[in-house]
């Protein structure tokens, strides 16, 4: 779950400014201008994300299309085992995919357990838009892809067919062990993996949305669902007061309901660095000798165009783009 060495190396090089967390407080803190834009996304690498959602928020596009057009991202990098094409299968090889959006009125759709499909977050738009449901669920999602004018795809590629090849080595099935394992796994030259992207934008209407998206746990059972595509887990958006969204251990995160607890602290006064806070803590509080040793993150923005995040854990990053127009990466607080 560590990256400080994949940031080093890989965004100063390609223009993005790392700051230090002080720093990266100081500049995140303030409220953006009345009008202007953001977009922040889960983990450093996420970086292309946010320049592709920012193509539609810089020219006064929606902020419902912007996140969905930067999580498409990572769901088409071949290189990307956490996301997507790419994504490192479960326990019996096969990549089962999550994911869910949420725009300003309240609208959401997800996919849960997706086989197939590249982009599970355009499947997820169109749950919300075309259907009276908000989930769609395994063979039923694929069928209302397919439908849709979707094509099937084989998602396992070489690099993670031979990752969990050598899984299947030992077969050890425990998620936490593969979790610390991550930074192993790594895609052709190198390049080091993040986890679940999670995006939220704020448009010049000064509306917000969000999108979260991921492949899951790799060598989970087969049908296991975490956080990222569960509203009010992984995602939550309230227009009034702002959005939050998690990556990390999902299990945990549902637990406590962890991105509404965030939005809620915020509906209450709390900051997004704060409210952040508060849900991690919470989440110590309940698991105190269980969850020690995971990592769980969480970003947010209010309705001031503020940006905040917190994690159980150092190594957790976020990357920014605001109408300053540089690229952002922070590395959050920590709890323990």
């Amino acid at each position: 779950m560590k990256r400080r060495k994949f940031i080093t190396q890989s965004l100063l090089g390609s223009g993005a400014i790392l700051l230090a967390t002080k720093q990266a407080r100081a500049l995140a803190s303030p409220a953006a201008e009345a009008g202007s834009p953001l977009v922040i996304s889960t983990w450093a690498p996420n970086v292309k994300a946010n320049a592709k959602a920012w193509e539609v928020l810089s020219t006064g596009g929606r902020a419902l299309d912007a996140v969905e057009r930067g999580v498409m991202v990572p769901e088409a990098d071949p290189e990307d085992t956490s996301v997507g094409y790419g994504g490192l299968p479960d326990r019996d090889g096969r990549v089962t995919l999550d994911s869910c959006i949420m725009d300003e009125a309240g609208n959401i759709g997800s996919v849960m357990c997706l086989e197939h499909i590249m982009h599970p977050i355009r499947v997820a738009r169109m749950v919300m838009e075309k259907t009276p449901h908000v989930i769609l669920v395994g063979e039923g999602a694929l069928q209302f892809a397919l439908a849709n004018g979707f094509q099937k795809q084989d998602l396992l590629t070489e690099n993670s067919r031979r990752i969990w090849k050598q899984w299947l080595q030992e077969s050890k099935y425990d998620p936490m062990d593969t979790l610390k394992h991550m930074k192993e796994y790594k895609a052709p030259g190198g390049k080091e993996n993040h986890d679940t992207i999670g995006m939220l934008a704020l448009d010049r209407n000064g509306n917000i949305s969000g999108a979260c998206t991921t492949s899951g746990m790799a060598f989970k059972m087969h049908g296991r669902v975490g956080d990222s595509p569960v509203i009010g887990a992984g995602l939550y958006v309230d227009n009034a007061v702002g959005a939050a969204t998690a990556t990390g251990v999902g299990e945990e995160v549902i637990r406590i309901c962890g991105s509404h607890t965030v939005v809620e602290a915020m509906r209450y006064g709390k900051t997004p660095r704060e409210a952040c806070k508060i849900a991690v803590e919470r989440m110590l509080s309940l698991r105190r000798g269980k969850i020690e040793g995971k990592q769980i993150g969480f970003i947010a923005i209010n309705k001031k165009g503020e940006v905040g995040a917190f994690a159980l854990q150092s190594g957790f990053t976020y990357a920014l783009r605001t109408a300053v127009g540089k690229d952002i990466v922070m590395e959050s607080e920590f709890l323990i």
